[in-house]
Order: structure tokens, then C-alpha cells, then sequence
């Protein structure tokens, strides 16, 4: 897949909302190892004071929270989906979040851009977020 500039994405004042309402995030691709992104990350938002639910194929427990690994074994409510997986895993993680129904937000980190996945989940009611850090936007909105 080649690389895409986002065509569907939320503003600032979006982005503002979104964490406003966001409580529980699942961080998909979120890996132990504290010099890799997806774990500073998700650090950084558990001690934001979400509920952070790391997503990974191994592991048990990922900064002191239990691991699923995939989004259809979380038993419970997740608001928002960060996914840190390369393009061509995106569109399987919003087909999750729809048969999930209980998303309200797909968020693609830096250099991640599925227009055609980031289409379908906004026609499915949810908001979208592609490239871009929900650490890096979360701490210019907030701090």
C-alpha cells in the first residue's frame, strides 16, 4: 500500500471532544518494550487518566494492565481504538470496532492513513482520527 494523505479526519476542536469523552482506550499494537512508541504512548495516557487496554498477539500484562489480544475479547466498553499497526492491518481493526458496535472513535497514529477503512468507520457513526499522536495532541490541547 502506498503511502496516503488523510481525506477523512477530525480538527482540533474535534480532537478536543473526543478526549473529553473518551474514558477507556484500546491501544492496538501496543508493545512491552518501553522504547517503542506504542508503549510510551499508551504511558503517557494511563497516566492521563484513562483506562488504558493494551491490544498485543503476546504478553500478559503490558504497563501493569492485562493484555487481549484482539479487540473482540475486551468484555467491555471501549470508547476509543489507537492503533499503532501498519496501513494494511487498519481496515481488519475498523471492521472489528463495527462488529464490535460500541466504538466511538478510530484513531491512526503518526504515518497511518487508511482512507478507505477511516470512510467506512465515519459512515458507521464513528469519529476518525488518522495520522496523528493522541499523546502529542492530548498534551497540546490539555497542558
Amino acid at each position: 500500500m502506498e503511502c496516503e494523505f488523510p481525506t477523512v479526519n477530525s480538527n482540533t476542536e474535534e480532537l478536543k471532544e473526543i478526549f473529553e469523552n473518551t474514558k477507556t482506550i484500546a491501544v492496538i499494537g501496543c508493545s512491552p518494550k518501553e522504547d517503542k512508541a506504542s508503549n510510551r504512548v499508551a504511558n503517557y495516557l494511563k497516566n492521563a487518566g484513562f483506562k488504558m487496554v493494551p491490544v498485543y498477539p503476546k504478553e500478559d500484562e503490558i504497563l501493569g494492565e492485562k493484555v487481549y489480544r484482539s479487540l473482540k475479547e475486551i468484555p467491555f466498553k471501549v470508547d476509543m481504538v489507537d492503533i499503532f499497526r501498519k496501513p494494511d492491518v487498519i481496515a481488519q481493526v475498523v471492521d472489528e470496532c463495527i462488529e464490535r458496535g460500541d466504538i466511538d472513535t478510530v484513531w491512526t497514529q503518526l504515518g497511518l492513513v487508511n482512507n478507505e477503512a477511516a470512510a467506512k468507520a465515519k459512515e458507521k457513526g464513528m469519529k476518525v482520527v488518522q495520522n496523528k499522536c493522541t499523546k502529542i495532541e492530548h498534551n497540546s490541547i490539555f497542558n
